[in-house]
């Protein structure tokens, strides 16, 4: 009888070896893991015990069913999430979260309490000074209980601050365009600050002839902002050279936006206005003026 010889290379009539591997798992259901996180709802497979999860160390769960009751368990296996079996764990500790800056570049003051408005306010020549400043600190404002409000030209600030009437508590912080020695602005600054209510009034200003030339250029993908003839209305001469429409007070105010919207923080701002901002933000939350 000829006999045959089994080959490597072929078939295996046997099959693999059944006592190979971890048999005594195969066809045991896996029992997934559930981290014991806050408000958890879980049931007790013994006796049905139902509760949110309100408390957890590293050895124990607490349980509150609906009417409040609270019951301790230890973690590990015997309970139900969702009505399926589970093995309770403690929680992952989280990774602590970075702490997020404001526009300005401070950190931001998460959950504070609404804040009533300072006596003191800032006051700015136009809506566009407002609005760029409400966009850059905005946030810190919010946190001081600082209110901006606009002038519509420092032609009428001396009236204003008379309405206004500042005193030690009431401090005026005001904001001026094109602030540069021997101006129109800088007149009217100077005779501000020797009035009456010099001692609680801060004028300070900016070298620019208006607020949009405190946006960097280069956000708006330009070396540097145009030089305007003298005769030609300011911003319609900016929107000439932009190429951009300027042919009414519509046109104006969408090429602000169109400007206002490309500043994303503090870095998108020229030194010359960052610092003075800050100082009129220090002058009104600072102590009171003698």
């Amino acid at each position: 009888m000829p006999i045959t010889t089994h080959d490597p290379n072929g078939p295996d009539r046997y099959g693999a070896d059944v006592l190979a591997g971890d048999w005594r798992a195969r066809g045991r259901r896996v029992i997934p893991k559930v981290e014991a996180a806050r408000d958890l709802v879980v049931e007790l497979a013994s006796n049905g015990f139902c509760g949110a999860v309100v408390a957890v160390d590293k050895q124990h769960v607490t349980l509150e069913d609906r009417f409040g009751g609270r019951r301790m368990f230890p973690l590990g296996h015997g309970f139900l999430v969702e009505g399926e079996p589970a093995e309770l764990v403690f929680p992952t500790p989280k990774a602590p979260a970075a702490r997020i800056r404001t526009a300005s570049g401070s950190f931001a003051v998460e959950s504070a309490p609404a804040r009533v408005a300072l006596p003191s306010r800032i006051f700015v020549e136009g809506r566009h000074d407002a609005e760029l400043v409400e966009k850059v600190w905005g946030a810190d404002l919010r946190v001081e209980g600082v209110v901006v409000e606009y002038l519509e030209g420092v032609d009428v600030l001396a009236q204003h601050l008379d309405e206004f009437r500042p005193g030690p508590e009431r401090r005026a912080g005001i904001l001026v365009d094109h602030l540069v020695p021997g101006s129109k602005e800088q007149h009217i600054a100077d005779a501000v600050m020797r009035g009456p209510h010099g001692r609680h009034v801060l004028v300070v200003g900016h070298p620019f002839v208006d607020v949009w030339q405190a946006v960097k250029p280069s956000r708006l993908g330009r070396d540097a902002w145009p030089v305007i003839p003298r005769g030609t209305e300011w911003k319609h001469g900016v929107c000439a050279a932009f190429g951009w429409p300027h042919d009414d007070q519509a046109d104006i105010a969408r090429a602000w936006q169109r400007i206002l919207g490309t500043v994303r923080g503090y870095g998108d701002l020229e030194p010359a206005l960052l610092g003075r901002v800050e100082e009129l933000i220090d002058f009104v939350t600072g102590p009171p003026t003698r």
